[in-house]
């Protein structure tokens, strides 16, 4: 093994020990956050072990096939919505307050993955299809009414092609992450009336007052207990709107504002912990930036799409999560050809003999 392989085997080990850490910090304050207030973290775990054996699972199936597994797994998931529209068993709940926010969420993942298999494959052929695939998935979220995972779809498969005149991806992370970051400060200053008139009546319409009116009730709660909430699962029970709805699910449909209300403001840190540590995997990954890139622009479009709805309830997409972000670190055993493979290993290991 050389020094270079050394250094990049020792980069992999401190991003898996950074994971175990922040997805073992989730659970334990889930844990500790529903003993104290008698609330019902199972959701979160369920969650959390969702994202981490879909990221192993990523991981190993993207080592032994870069290209055939991204692409198993953005027809899966086109399979999935086409199949179970709803994603989950129970009553389906009227746009936009429903399913829809999962359903962007799965096809945003499915396209994200298609043009990680497109990057990841040699044949110029192959690679056109794996894209014509992307676009097609676009067109099935259109197809499925749901105007918020053909946006995503498109923006993802945009950003995959721009990606590939990238020589740096530690800029366009950081780009990224502040456009997750602007998305659910957004999302906050709704809720909290912080918006100009206008702005805020504007935003108001395409979101419907109920929601607003959720959001609000969640930023009272974490006003209320801002160091613990009120406990995992326990949104419905202190929430006036969600008392007041015909079909109640006792969730704020805002990931944020949701974790802000029942598990305070260190569940608001650990929300963006994962994310912050995939982006950091993402940077540090031996795949080609094109691969880094497409996979952090997808997984941005979700963050987004959880800012603002629900999608973050369902397994379907914590999985997905966990899948995709997996596939985009994990170290073919096959070199691969794609530009910029190396992009991330730092100067002096590329200069050093």
């Amino acid at each position: 093994m050389t020094a270079a392989d050394g250094a990049d085997a020792e980069r992999r080990n401190v991003s898996d020990a950074a994971g175990v850490v922040v997805l073992g910090a989730c659970a334990t304050w889930s844990l500790i956050t529903g003993a104290l207030h008698d609330g019902r973290p199972e959701g979160v775990l369920l969650a959390v072990l969702a994202v981490a054996a879909g990221y192993a699972s990523g991981r190993i199936c993207a080592a032994l096939l870069p290209v055939a597994a991204p692409c198993a797994g953005a027809l899966v998931g086109v399979g999935l919505t086409m199949a179970v529209p709803g994603l989950a068993p129970g009553p389906q709940f009227a746009a936009p307050l429903g399913h829809a926010g999962a359903t962007a969420a799965v096809l945003t993942l499915s396209a994200g993955a298609a043009c990680c298999a497109a990057w990841a494959a040699s044949a110029p052929a192959l690679r056109l299809a794996l894209r014509a695939l992307a676009l097609a998935i676009a067109v099935t979220a259109a197809a499925l009414g749901s105007t918020t995972g053909f946006v995503c779809c498109a923006a993802v498969l945009l950003c995959s092609l721009a990606a590939g005149r990238m020589r740096h991806r530690g800029p366009c992370l950081a780009g990224l992450a502040l456009a997750a970051a602007g998305v659910t400060a957004a999302s906050w200053a709704v809720a909290a009336h912080a918006l100009p008139d206008g702005l805020a009546v504007s935003l108001e319409g395409q979101l419907t007052r109920h929601r607003v009116q959720l959001w609000q009730d969640a930023l009272h709660l974490a006003h209320r207990d801002a160091g613990l909430g009120v406990g995992p699962g326990r949104f419905g029970e202190f929430s006036p709107t969600a008392a007041q709805s015909l079909q109640p699910d006792g969730k704020p449909h805002s990931a944020l504002l949701q974790q802000a209300a029942e598990q305070g403001l260190v569940g608001v840190v650990l929300l963006a912990a994962p994310y912050c540590w995939v982006l950091y995997a993402l940077w540090r990954t031996p795949r080609p930036t094109p691969v880094a890139l497409t996979a952090g622009a997808a997984l941005t479009a979700l963050a987004a799409i959880a800012a603002v709805g629900d999608a973050l309830s369902f397994t379907a997409v914590s999985v997905g999560t966990g899948l995709l972000a997996g596939m985009a670190t994990a170290r073919p055993l096959a070199e691969e050809a794609g530009p910029t493979a190396v992009e991330a290993r730092p100067r002096r290991d590329r200069l050093r003999p």
